[in-house]
């Protein structure tokens, strides 16, 4: 990988300075800052962590989401951190969840009485869709 700028001043004139576990560490000529190569790592695509922190905010937990995804749950509170993901906080609801393809949830939208008096939306994962339903509670 290219170093092009000092991480801690900006400055682009640099030098060599050892090799640190088999990383290349390089000194800055103008701040004397001392820094390595980045590391690349793994990337997890967009689409999985739009997806998570969709999940996270209809109220799936952590691990319901890794189950579903197959994304770590540690990655997703990473991401709940990072990007500073309030969930609501609404005791008046109790969503419920289904995975169903596409032939099941045409089925499911054709009986009026599983979407009567309830919030539903319905979220696409790979080849089949989530659908989770919000209910008020029984009094």
């Amino acid at each position: 990988m290219k170093i092009e700028l000092c991480p801690n001043c900006g400055s682009d004139s640099y030098i060599k300075s050892g090799i640190v576990n088999n990383r290349q560490r390089f000194k800055c000529k103008k701040c004397n800052y001392f820094f390595s190569v980045n590391k690349i790592g793994k990337k997890i695509d967009a689409y999985y962590v739009n997806k998570s922190l969709q999940l996270y905010l209809e109220g799936l937990t952590y691990r319901e989401i890794e189950r579903i995804l197959g994304v770590s749950h540690v990655s997703i509170m990473n991401w709940v951190k990072k990007y500073n993901i309030k969930r609501p906080y609404n005791s008046d609801y109790h969503p419920t969840y289904k995975i169903l393809n596409a032939s099941e949830l045409g089925d499911y939208f054709q009986k009026p009485e599983n979407i009567k008096g309830a919030g539903v939306i319905v979220t696409e994962l790979g080849d089949k869709f989530m659908l989770i339903k919000w209910e008020r509670f029984k009094e």
